[in-house]
């Protein structure tokens, strides 16, 4: 169908079909160094300092909503100068409905991905720069799109959430409120240990400034000990070294943990 309309379109049709398109391209190229580069800047000489988070995380996903709705509006128009097209969309329109049906079915996902990003970007649960966790995947927040969201972990791969699931789902923000976290970490202890000695071992660890037992089970003691706040990159880089230092406290202390034979 599409080799049969563009070998009938006239010269005339095809020049203003290309144009329209190089002028939709032109448009977002304007708008990418508009709203990325030169906006940025703008916003932080107007904010006397660097970008914050929350304006970073709404004008990049500004720009890439305003460079999606060029685009589309460009090949709208473009094929719109093709007057041979006229047939083949009366065909269309006739089953309008069965046509609407299937693209609302393959593209539900994608206009789901979109929607949540639009959420995520106006109520702003997580920004860039951000650390989160989220389904036991934590890092960094890298880049919010339409449809994904970019997460760099400490070893600096990434993880690409959709924004579907990231929307409905159950997030950690370490950085959305305070600039610092504290450090937490929880250990199971046998049932039969020593729960007074172990509070006292454990609480006289470098890195902790609070020990409870949180929790007591048939099957073991939940101590969680707490640690001063740190910078939120820092925060899984030192819950492991205290972690591996409770550990081994109790390992040459001889108080049993959950499970252990010890």
């Amino acid at each position: 169908m599409a080799p049969t309309i563009l070998a009938a379109a006239s010269t005339g049709e095809l020049i203003a079909a290309g144009l329209t398109l190089l002028l939709a391209l032109v448009l977002v190229i304007v708008v990418h160094r508009a709203m990325g580069g030169r906006g940025a800047r703008l916003v932080e000489s107007l904010g006397g300092g660097g970008l914050r988070p929350v304006l970073d995380t709404r004008l990049r996903f500004l720009r890439r909503a305003v460079e999606a709705f060029i685009v589309v509006v460009g090949v709208a128009l473009a094929i719109a100068q093709f007057t041979d097209l006229d047939r083949l969309a009366g065909t269309v329109l006739a089953s309008s409905a069965l046509a609407a049906a299937v693209v609302g079915f393959a593209s539900r996902q994608v206009l789901a991905n979109a929607i949540a990003g639009v959420v995520l970007a106006v109520t702003q649960p997580l920004r860039i720069g951000d650390v989160v966790t989220f389904e036991d995947q934590t890092g960094t927040v890298e880049d919010v799109t339409l449809t994904y969201t970019w997460l760099r972990t400490g070893s600096d791969a990434r993880t690409i959430i959709p924004n579907e699931r990231l929307a409905a789902g159950v997030l950690r923000n370490d950085s959305i409120r305070s600039p610092t976290v504290g450090l937490e970490v929880t250990l199971l202890l046998s049932p039969e240990a020593d729960e007074a000695a172990a509070v006292a071992l454990l609480g006289s660890l470098a890195d902790s400034d609070d020990v409870r037992i949180a929790d007591v089970t048939e099957q073991a003691l939940k101590v969680v000990v707490a640690g001063p706040a740190v910078a939120p990159p820092e925060r899984h880089a030192r819950e492991a070294a205290l972690r591996a230092a409770a550990l081994r406290a109790l390992r040459e202390a001889g108080i049993p943990r959950a499970g252990s034979s010890a």
